[in-house]
């Protein structure tokens, strides 16, 4: 059998093209609950974002079309001292308690690691901890408000293992990079060889594993938004290839842009805060841009070497990850059907212990049968 599919891929400077971004444009204000949104990820079809420094310990899940606040999830054993981006992984997301804009001087910053299992089965989770400091930070004297290059605003999911905190340089605008590890304990994180002089403050940022590209978004000190692509870098040295900057601020002038999400390899979400600064005042918004990154078609691959289902064993949900997807059964091995849908994950906690069958269908009339074991 012929199949023809796509694989969302983006093929790095392949063509030494110029990646084409379109004109940024605004959706909606966002709901006056969400004023201070300082963070943002794409994941099961809602944007998920918080609030700033004393906001409440909460993630909101906000509709893209309507606009509207549909769920509030609480972090428990959480305090928002100043949580500023937020990013996650197949299995946990991660809220940036980075923020240290004020002295300089926090010997408290955190990142708070959540299941994404206990996201979407409740409305309020724990979180593990990890903890961290800057190795080359020595001195802890409180300074002036805004005078740091201490502050951080920017988080990214990276590999496997690893996220990335950015510094939100306050002096000369020079941001470093600093690796973390995704297991709870608490670190001394060294920077990465190189930096970015960005031109501005980075307030927010998202790694898109779809094309292996890091974007980060920000604003000078007169409030023009920016952002940054960053690709065909080496290893884990994400400064240490081509980096470009886009100025939004002919559409988006005096707009304080905080968070930056992918939502698929192609489309991306900004959100930006409100704010009042001597004459000029400006409400938070949702904004949206696309990109050239495009989908290759290949032909006679069998999209079974695409698909992944985890976890497997199942205890609670089970995940589908795969972008062409069209609809899942689930049946029993008596091939009584439990499940006809095609949302990108499956509640298996009711199930019964045992052996079930994962019907993944495609287009062009082609499916895959696979055995998922319930615990």
């Amino acid at each position: 059998m012929r199949i023809i599919i796509s694989i969302s891929v983006f093929v790095l400077g392949t063509f030494n093209s110029i990646s084409q971004i379109s004109t940024p444009i605004e959706k909606f204000a966002l709901p006056t609950t969400l004023n201070e949104s300082s963070g943002a990820i794409f994941f099961n079809n809602k944007l998920i974002t918080h609030n700033d420094s004393g906001g409440e310990n909460k993630l909101y899940e906000l509709d893209t079309i309507s606009g509207s606040i549909t769920r509030e999830v609480t972090i428990l054993n959480a305090t928002n001292i100043d949580w500023e981006d937020i990013t996650q992984d197949e299995t946990s997301i991660y809220i940036g308690d980075i923020g240290n804009n004020i002295s300089g001087n926090r010997t408290d910053l955190k990142i708070y690691k959540i299941s994404k299992n206990d996201y979407l089965s409740s409305e309020i989770v724990n979180a593990q901890t990890i903890a961290f400091s800057y190795s080359d930070q020595i001195d802890f004297t409180a300074s002036s408000s805004n005078t740091t290059e201490w502050d951080a605003e920017a988080l990214v999911s990276f590999n496997a293992t690893n996220l990335i905190v950015f510094t939100k340089n306050w002096v000369n605008g020079i941001t470093k990079a600093y690796l973390v590890p995704k297991s709870s304990g608490t670190y001394a994180l060294s920077p990465l060889v190189t930096t970015l002089n960005s031109g501005g403050l980075i307030s927010g940022g998202t790694y898109n594993p779809l094309t292996a590209k890091l974007f980060l978004v920000g604003y000078t000190d007169t409030l023009q938004p920016f952002f940054w692509e960053s690709k065909n870098f080496t290893g884990i040295d994400i400064f240490s290839g081509t980096n470009t900057k886009t100025s939004i601020a002919s559409t988006f002038g005096f707009d304080q842009a905080e968070a930056i999400t992918y939502v698929n390899e192609n489309r991306y979400f900004i959100t930006s805060e409100s704010f009042s600064q001597s004459i000029f005042s400006d409400y938070a918004k949702l904004i949206a841009f696309s990109t050239n990154d495009v989908a290759l078609s290949v032909d006679d691959i069998s999209p079974k070497n695409d698909i992944v289902l985890y976890p497997n064993p199942v205890n609670d949900f089970l995940y589908i990850k795969n972008a062409d997807v069209n609809s899942v059964q689930v049946f029993d091995m008596k091939l009584a059907q439990l499940y006809n849908g095609n949302a990108s994950y499956i509640n298996m906690s009711n199930f019964s212990k045992g052996i079930y069958i994962v019907k993944i269908n495609f287009g062009n009339d082609y499916s895959i049968i696979k055995k998922i074991v319930k615990e």
